[in-house]
């Protein structure tokens, strides 16, 4: 076996890996992620999207567990006063308020579930046009307050 041999055959799986790596990062690039998601106080939570009637009024209602870097972004046409229940939701959450600039303008931390007929109402302060609901106790660990902003990363706005 001469050099030449013995050399292309200890290259070839450095550069099948190469190529291999290559392709990897070609895909990735070619096809980003596109799930909706926010971040507080630098940390990313993955989000589902409620901006029609049907979606808002469901929420995350019947939900057994969400995971820590999850939440839901309720999404309306404009800023107005709002009030959420917890009606039918089976975990505590926090609900921040968030105004057009996606400024935080109110939080309830930890809203209790609620299973009975009528449940308490938890008002904004201030009008919203946004809505973010993560796990109870998410705002306080993160440190949130208002005045805050939120970064928003493949949030379309309701047409």
């Amino acid at each position: 076996m001469n050099f030449a041999t013995l050399n292309a055959m200890q290259t070839a799986p450095f550069f099948a890996r190469w190529i291999a790596a290559l392709a990897l990062v070609l895909v990735l690039v070619a096809c980003p992620n596109d799930q909706p998601w926010v971040e507080v106080k630098g940390e990313r939570f993955n989000v589902a999207i409620a901006d029609d009637d049907a979606s808002r009024a469901r929420g995350l209602m019947f939900v057994d567990e969400l995971p820590k870097n999850e939440g839901m972004l309720f999404i309306f046409r404009r800023e107005a006063p709002r009030a959420f229940w917890m009606k039918n939701t089976l975990i505590a959450l926090d609900i921040i308020y968030l105004d057009a600039d996606w400024t935080v303008v109110d939080i309830i931390e930890s809203a209790k579930p609620c299973r009975r007929p009528r449940c308490p109402s938890y008002p904004s302060r201030r009008p919203a046009q946004y809505v973010l609901e993560l796990n109870g106790g998410m705002s306080e660990q993160l440190g949130l307050e208002v005045g805050d902003a939120i970064t928003v990363g493949n949030v379309a706005p309701i047409p």
